[in-house]
């Protein structure tokens, strides 16, 4: 069956017509879910990286501290920070014409170049450690007290960014339950995998939870655009 895109071309008045082609931008967005994920969880510099018996982290551990891995980590978080922004920008370009009325789609744009912002931040601390770490080029620069503040901003630094695709992710599940735009089995895996880290905050104040979950909302929820039948992508 073949539908008209009730989309204008290019920006222009006008409408376009022909068979409805799959929408391929959102795979960008899907990348960047895969790529945070492991920069995020897979490449974390948590303590049990550490040659450590016990839950506390002391400052004589910080030697410890694995610089090739924080190296990737930083690498691959700034990949996705780039794909973050590229997902933020197409979506502004092919889903809010489509749908002029609708605040939620604009919070989504906004929630991505957000954590984007933070982003660049937590995955830059990762690269800080990884010069500044025992083994690193410039290892020497700061003494074991310096090093250890850097794994501290490195605890929380890249999960306390996806904040922002948090906020989003509530937005895309309102435009699924309530306007209808987007496929429902989405909004629910949405609106799941958003109630996890606020739970969280409520009860633990823990504020890294959104580093988590969104990667995985972002992986489903953009393959899912690609391949479903969501009115903003039909």
């Amino acid at each position: 069956m073949t539908y008209t895109d009730p989309s204008p071309v290019d920006g222009r008045t006008g409408w376009g017509e022909g068979p409805v082609r799959r929408a391929y931008w959102p795979l960008v967005g899907a990348a960047a879910g895969l790529l945070g994920g492991i920069a995020t969880l897979a490449l974390d510099l948590h303590l049990s990286d550490l040659n450590n018996d016990t839950d506390t982290m002391t400052i004589d551990q910080v030697g410890e501290v694995n610089v090739t891995i924080a190296r990737l980590s930083f690498l691959a978080g700034y990949i996705t920070v780039a794909l973050l922004l590229i997902t933020a920008a197409a979506w502004r370009r092919h889903v809010e014409p489509r749908v002029p009325g609708s605040t939620a789609a604009r919070v989504v744009s906004g929630g991505l170049t957000a954590s984007a912002a933070a982003l660049t931040l937590g995955y830059g601390w990762k690269g800080a450690m990884a010069i500044y770490g025992d083994g690193g080029p410039e290892d020497t620069a700061f003494d074991q007290q310096g090093q250890y503040i850097y794994f501290m901003l490195n605890d929380f630094g890249s999960f306390i960014g996806w904040l922002g695709v948090l906020i989003a992710a509530g937005a895309v599940s309102w435009m699924a339950l309530r306007e209808r735009t987007i496929s429902r089995w989405i909004g629910w895996v949405g609106a799941a995998l958003v109630a996890l880290p606020v739970a969280g905050f409520i009860i633990m104040s823990v504020p890294g939870l959104p580093g988590i979950t969104m990667p995985v909302w972002m992986l489903v929820t953009f393959l899912g655009l690609t391949f479903g039948k969501s009115t903003i992508t039909r």
